[in-house]
């Protein structure tokens, strides 16, 4: 079983024994305030709603719906039978889970309903609670769940339209980019075309190779056309080659670390968009060491090429007890966004015994 799934696990292990004990507790006093036999309805009702809340994950709407339409339909024969107020402690503490599950998870309009129909189970309570003080925490164990619900629904909304920015972003200085090596390529066709028009003029035998030149010239544009096909134009690219990569390692040496720079391939031989997407994963993986694995001695990049293309490997020795927390941020999105354009890949995630690897492939030989 792997580590999520058993974190899942017990968590609604935990949260079926603190709800036993909520139904337990509640159930014992009633029998010390009310006497025997007046603990067994609102035990009844909170033991269903307890077991709808423990299996919410397998569908968050349904078991909300179900779990408040038995706590509603309690209020009333508990008011005219002269029972305990419904719903009691218990049955709120599970319609908290029902219902703030359902407000994170559920789509705007479903989770509305869902938290309208719990504002009206709550209300009832109020209405026929005759003064009893437990209506009001139920109302106020709903106001909690509805927060814990709503905040990191929002916070989940900002993290992905922050996301969305840095891929638009990205795709745009992509974009430029591409669009420079496109513009570089057209413009050696017009070149040639106007040399062949030229040279046919005094010598005809040399007309094939200037129309060899063109047809290389124009199969290169093509390559680089597919690829800024659907992208948006903005910012300005870089450039970078060899010694450019090995002054961003180096800037990253010292201070406790030791920074290396593995490579066994050409930079300055490789397409713009090729050079300078190289450069940003080098950076972005850099700048991810220094942020969350400040534990880390040794940082080691490597930068291998074969016939089909580009690989980096950016991994540090940080031990997983002392590093933070670490997930896929902004920057490692944006990269993938612009190794998808590419045709390339990019995988993050711990390393076997220590540490954290970043590798990045991008298609540098006939596959582009």
């Amino acid at each position: 079983m792997r580590a999520p799934v058993r974190l899942e696990v017990a968590a609604e292990i935990g949260l079926g024994v603190v709800l036993a004990l909520a139904i337990a507790y509640q159930a014992t006093r009633l029998a010390a305030s009310w006497g025997d036999g007046y603990w067994v309805p609102g035990a009844c009702v909170g033991a269903v709603v307890a077991v709808l809340a423990v299996a919410r994950r397998a569908a968050r709407l349904w078991t909300a719906v179900a779990g408040l339409t038995v706590a509603g339909l309690a209020v009333l024969p508990a008011h005219l039978l002269h029972l305990p107020a419904e719903p009691g402690p218990a049955t709120a503490l599970g319609l908290a889970v029902l219902v703030g599950s359902a407000v994170r998870r559920l789509p705007a309009v479903r989770a509305c309903a869902v938290a309208a129909a719990g504002a009206v189970v709550m209300t009832g309570g109020l209405l026929t609670g005759s003064g009893s003080p437990v209506p009001v925490q139920g109302g106020l164990i709903w106001l909690a769940a509805l927060g814990g619900g709503l905040v990191p629904r929002w916070l989940a909304a900002r993290r992905r339209a922050a996301t969305e920015r840095v891929r638009r972003a990205e795709r745009r200085e992509l974009a430029r980019e591409l669009h420079d090596v496109v513009a570089h390529h057209v413009t050696s066709i017009v070149l040639q075309a106007q040399a062949a028009q030229l040279v046919t003029a005094k010598h005809p035998d040399r007309t094939a190779a200037s129309l060899a030149g063109i047809e290389a010239a124009g199969h290169e544009a093509l390559a680089a056309t597919r690829r800024v096909v659907g992208l948006m134009r903005e910012s300005a690219p870089g450039v970078t080659g060899h010694r450019e990569l090995a002054e961003l390692v180096g800037r990253f040496d010292g201070h406790g670390r030791s920074a290396r720079l593995r490579l066994t391939a050409e930079p300055d031989g490789w397409p713009a968009e090729v050079r300078s997407t190289v450069y940003r994963v080098v950076r972005e993986s850099l700048t991810n060491v220094a942020k969350h694995a400040g534990h880390a001695r040794v940082v080691t990049v490597g930068i291998t090429q074969d016939e089909q293309a580009v690989t980096v490997v950016v991994e540090d020795d940080a031990p997983h007890a002392n590093a933070r927390p670490r997930r896929a941020g902004y920057g490692l999105i944006g990269m993938g966004e612009r190794l998808d354009a590419l045709g390339g890949t990019l995988t993050a995630g711990p390393g076997p015994g220590a540490g954290w690897i970043v590798r990045a492939t991008v298609p540098a030989g006939e596959r582009r």
